[in-house]
This record gives C-alpha cells, structure tokens and sequence, in this order.
C-alpha cells in the first residue's frame, strides 16, 4: 500500500433488463475501477456493453466480478459447488465479459469474486483454488482482488498471479479485520462524512476502526464502495473529495 495513492472501486453492470440497481454513469465519474457483474448473479450483455463503454471512455479500468451462478440470490447465497466446476464457471464469466469489453476497445484487467464467492473464498482453500485455477487458466496476468491475509490471495500469490488488498468503505469490520456479516445491525454505513474519514485514515495510516472500537490494520490497495449501497453516489462523492483533499492520488491499481 502507498500511502498516498490508492484505487476507488465499486460494483457496477448489475442491472437486468428493465430493473435498475445504482447509477452507474454517475459511479464511472468518481471511481478508478469497476467491477462488472459477467451475468451470473446480475447484468445482462446490454448493460455490461454499456457499462464497458463508459467504462473505456473515461479511462476506468473494468474487473471481472464473477459470482456463484445465482441470479435469484444476487450471488449472496453461499452456494455446493465442485471446484472443478466452479473454476469452469469463472472461466466462462471472464471470458464472457472480456469479450464484451474487447468490442468497447478495453479489456478485462483484474478479477474479483462478488457476494458469497468473495466470503467463501476468503476462508476456505478450495473455493479459493478453484477462482485462482479459473484466473491461471484464462490470463495469468491478471491481478485478483480480495480481502488482505485471505485464503484467496494466498493461493494467488501462490500460483505466481498479482494480488491486491481490497477495504470496504461502506462496511463494518470486525476486531478480527474481517467484514461484520450482512445479517448483522450496522453491518453496512451509511453516513458519507464518517466513511470519507474511515477512509482518509485507511489510506494516510493503514487502520480502521472495528465494530468493538478496537483499531485493525487493514493493508489496502484498493477501496471499495458498494454501488448497490442507498447513497452509493453521494458516499463516492464524500470519499473522493476526502482523499482528494488529504492529497492521496487516485489511480487504477490494473490499467
């Protein structure tokens, strides 16, 4: 981590046909990356080609976000998948989004799990295996974003692929460092003024503070701020102007 340079993340594309989720033009105005549903937990091909485009003209560095095949759930219900099969799944998701990409004149620069892949893999080593076989098989190039100290940046680097340390701005942590579960009270925030300072410090000095109010050291090279969260925008807005005026350059971590 650099302590005055970092990425801005958020979950984009995950619109499907006439249902809306988040305003992702006014998103691709203030982050550096997007991660881009690839049409198994949400997104269709018109709104990633959309989104792809955008994303290119205004040189927003697009990730992969593949997910468990569960559109009803939108990808956050842990899900009994063969690792072999999963690593197939994942294959097909950046595949199926770089292609899309390609035609908009980018590509896809980094993948990163969504939902109940991104818990799972953080935790357990086959889930973690079978994501990083799925990278290793389709670009060994590619960074793999996720939770620092996870099982899955550890079979990354193991596997000789670029890792990157992901925070979340707009969720709890626990004393652990890790994310407070979805199904907890306070899990998500929503003040913009108080995340925009979680992140300042985030970035200027490598904590945050947990749930018990304990300080966690959380390494980070890219921030996260969900675009599903109510107030995605105006919590994006908050956090860059923040770290624009604590003088922390941002950039894509992959272009």
């Amino acid at each position: 981590m650099n302590a005055r340079r970092v990425d801005l993340n958020s979950d984009l594309g995950e619109s499907f046909g006439r249902w809306v989720l988040g305003d992702d033009d006014a998103m691709l105005e203030l982050v550096t990356s997007a991660n881009v549903a690839c049409g198994f937990h949400a997104g269709d091909p018109s709104t990633l080609r959309q989104v792809c485009a955008r994303a290119a003209a205004r040189g927003v560095s697009v990730g992969a976000q593949v997910s468990y095949r569960d559109l009803a759930g939108f990808g956050r219900r842990t899900m009994d998948v063969e690792p072999s099969e999963l690593t197939d799944e994942v294959i097909y998701q950046i595949g199926a989004l770089d292609g899309i990409a390609r035609v908009c004149g980018t590509r896809v620069r980094y993948v990163k799990p969504h939902g109940a892949l991104y818990n799972k893999a953080a935790v357990d080593p086959h889930t973690a295996g079978a994501v990083v076989a799925a990278v290793q098989a389709y670009d060994a190039s590619l960074p793999v974003l996720g939770l620092p100290d996870s099982e899955l940046l550890s079979a990354a680097a193991a596997a000789g692929l670029p890792t990157m340390a992901e925070a979340f701005a707009d969720r709890a942590y626990t004393a652990a460092g890790l994310l407070v579960s979805r199904r907890e009270p306070g899990a998500v925030l929503h003040d913009p003024q108080e995340i925009a300072a979680r992140c300042v410090r985030l970035v200027t000095e490598g904590v945050i503070v947990a749930v018990d109010g304990s300080e966690v050291s959380v390494p980070a090279d890219s921030i996260c701020v969900h675009g599903d969260t109510a107030g995605a925008v105006e919590i994006a807005q908050a956090v860059r102007r923040a770290l624009d005026a604590a003088g922390v350059e941002l950039r894509p971590f992959a272009s």
